[in-house]
């Protein structure tokens, strides 16, 4: 990148940008993001009252071309293209499980046939781990071969950046203007109590007076006498057996009914993040699930 860029108009486009947490860290690297694309009309909302100077725009991928995309990036003296497409068919989950869902894993090519079209100056791609073991993703790298891009990717792990979850993901990083690298680790590990400890205590169902997103889902009777039980990374295991069900013992994933640690990083905040079924998602010592504030704070989000 030239050393000038505070003087450059740097114009980025959103792919499959949901309510904008890509948008967001791109506008706070100082990148002009003009508009957010997605097929999910009911994010066009908050995506525009998050993010004024961009347009969202309701949109398959699949049926977009060149010329949708070339009006944002007029007068630009650098142009991104970056999105994260839908991560479910290269999930862990997804391949335990065995699904097939082959209809998504083509957003990924649509993705490089945007990019084969339109030839920003860089590219930016985030998604599971899994998508570096799939075809899809050796097709995307022969697309960027073939424009002649230099690239960097690999899986990192948030904790590396300052973000106070066990979360990693592949990044990729393309630029036809020079060669590139991957970000440098911040090796500031965050934890929980860095991040949530001094908001106000909530009960389950309820919302604080002061901010109507630091609100949770009530937990059901049951559930209640469960989170007593439980203790901060522990899982159903913690508790009386009559309180167990025979589906707890044979879930795939151990840490379900789970309290987080203060002291130690989240577990990956997922959009499940308020049922406490479903992770570690438990609050560390108040008797129920992470507020929608708590989660968006552990996805370093800003308040304001």
């Amino acid at each position: 990148m030239p050393s000038k860029t505070d003087t450059l108009k740097i114009h980025a486009v959103d792919l499959f940008c949901g309510i904008g947490g890509l948008t967001q860290g791109l506008s706070l690297a100082g990148i002009d993001v003009r508009a957010g694309i997605d097929v999910d009309s009911s994010c066009q909302r908050i995506y525009e009252a998050n993010h004024p100077g961009a347009q969202f725009v309701t949109a398959d991928v699949r049926s977009m071309q060149f010329r949708d995309v070339a009006p944002y990036y007029e007068d630009a003296d650098i142009t991104v293209l970056a999105g994260c497409a839908p991560c479910q068919p290269f999930s862990a989950y997804t391949r335990k499980r065995k699904r097939q869902a082959a209809g998504d894993c083509s957003l990924v090519d649509e993705f490089a046939r945007l990019i084969q079209e339109s030839r920003p100056d860089f590219v930016s791609m985030e998604n599971v781990p899994g998508l570096s073991q799939h075809q899809t993703f050796n097709n995307f790298l022969a697309t960027l071969d073939e424009l002649a891009y230099r690239y960097a990717y690999g899986i990192l792990s948030c904790l590396d950046y300052g973000v106070p979850q066990n979360r990693k993901r592949l990044v990729l990083l393309a630029s036809r203007l020079g060669t590139i690298s991957l970000p440098r680790p911040t090796n500031r590990i965050m934890t929980v109590e860095d991040f949530i400890r001094d908001l106000p205590s909530v009960k389950d169902g309820e919302a604080s007076r002061d901010d109507p997103a630091h609100v949770t889902l009530p937990l059901s009777i049951q559930n209640k006498r469960r989170i007593r039980q439980s203790k901060p990374g522990g899982s159903w295991r913690d508790w009386d057996s009559h309180l167990v069900n025979p589906c707890h013992r044979k879930a795939h994933y151990p840490a379900s009914y789970g309290r987080m640690i203060w002291n130690a990083p989240a577990p990956t905040i997922t959009t499940q993040f308020c049922y406490y079924s479903t992770g570690r998602f438990g609050h560390p010592d108040q008797d129920r699930t992470l507020s929608v504030r708590e989660a968006a704070l552990l996805q370093t989000f800003p308040v304001h």
